[in-house]
């Protein structure tokens, strides 16, 4: 599928988080050519921009990675190695800007490996060679379902891509999840949470609340619009496994003007098709079912601007879903669920 905005037509895998940002850890490990504009271009957050009158000593400077003009058989090829290993459902493989001088196609292949570069024998396709087009976002379902760590992006012959976006869903191995006080923040995106719906994300994007670290600026977390409706604002995270909370941090940093004036935490259970079609981000009103059980967690607390707030929760249930509302609207910029994995 092709398209310049993916808001005219839901592509639900668009709507899961991006396992090889920049942010997360993502990098672009090796290439066969970057002549023209280095790989590491290809992670970058925002999409790219084109600066008409930018020029390098090796010719225009493009907002991406570009391999040379390709002279003898064969074709050039970028291998990523993921921030966050997980199962990939979908690929962003964006030509912004890129208009005459696009690979004409492109294949994709995948494997899992503690090696900084893979060896060949690794490699499995995930998707097969297709035609790309210019200037636009070429998106790309994975049916693939397994674990990955590593992606390597082919382009045939040459040319140039301005980003390159993996979307999925983290996938942690267990056995290694870092321990604090014997609690694991399951919330996390590192951790395998998910944020399933929420009620609006006008400003800021819904996964930014459960990305790693503290958000260094107020674009780093989910902001919702001015509410000019009765309501409040929600946001529900599917966890990374069913928990016991123990302790909730809701963080608002770089949020003054614009914080909510207070905020309430639910949980819920969610087993078997209902909670697929949550996880697949269904309005969290409309889950099959009798309707969804939610048992309070916190109760409507007031908050600060730009602080980080701690919450301890005494006897609160196993739950598999999380629902932080927001009142009446405004930014939060992480919640951080402590909880013992059940």
């Amino acid at each position: 599928m092709n398209t310049s905005d993916t808001r005219a037509v839901r592509v639900p895998f668009t709507e899961l988080a991006d396992l090889a940002a920049a942010a997360v850890g993502g990098k672009a490990v090796a290439c066969s050519d970057d002549f023209f504009a280095p790989m590491a271009n290809l992670l970058k957050a925002p999409r790219a921009v084109f600066i008409p009158e930018k020029f390098t000593p090796r010719g225009k400077w493009m907002d991406g990675w570009e391999s040379r003009r390709k002279r003898r058989p064969g074709h050039d090829w970028c291998v990523v190695r993921l921030g966050l290993p997980g199962v990939v459902k979908g690929l962003d493989v964006d030509t912004d800007h890129f208009t005459g001088n696009y690979p004409e196609f492109c294949s994709v292949e995948a494997c899992e490996s503690s090696a900084a570069l893979p060896p060949a024998s690794a490699w499995r396709e995930v998707v097969a060679k297709v035609r790309l087009q210019g200037g636009t976002r070429n998106l790309l379902p994975v049916a693939d379902g397994g674990r990955v760590t590593h992606l390597r992006l082919n382009i045939y012959p040459d040319g140039g891509v301005a980003r390159l976006r993996v979307h999925g869903v983290v996938r942690p191995d267990w056995s290694k999840v870092r321990k604090e006080r014997g609690l694991v923040d399951l919330a996390a995106l590192e951790n395998g949470g998910v944020v399933a719906a929420t009620s609006d994300n006008y400003f800021g994007p819904k996964d930014n609340l459960i990305l790693p670290g503290r958000a260094k600026t107020m674009g780093g977390g989910w902001e919702t619009r001015r509410k000019r409706v009765p309501g409040h604002d929600w946001i529900v995270v599917a966890l990374g496994r069913a928990g016991r909370p123990r302790r909730v941090e809701v963080d608002t940093n770089h949020f003054k003007g614009n914080f909510p004036e207070s905020v309430s935490l639910e949980g819920c259970t969610l087993r078997g098709a209902a909670a697929d079609a949550f996880d697949a981000g269904c309005d969290v009103q409309r889950a099959p079912g009798a309707g969804v059980a939610w048992k309070a967690l916190l109760a409507r607390t007031k908050v600060r601007a730009s602080a980080r707030h701690f919450f301890t929760l005494k006897g609160a249930p196993a739950v598999t879903h999380v629902r932080l509302s927001a009142y009446p609207d405004g930014g939060v910029s992480r919640l951080r669920v402590w909880a013992e994995p059940v």
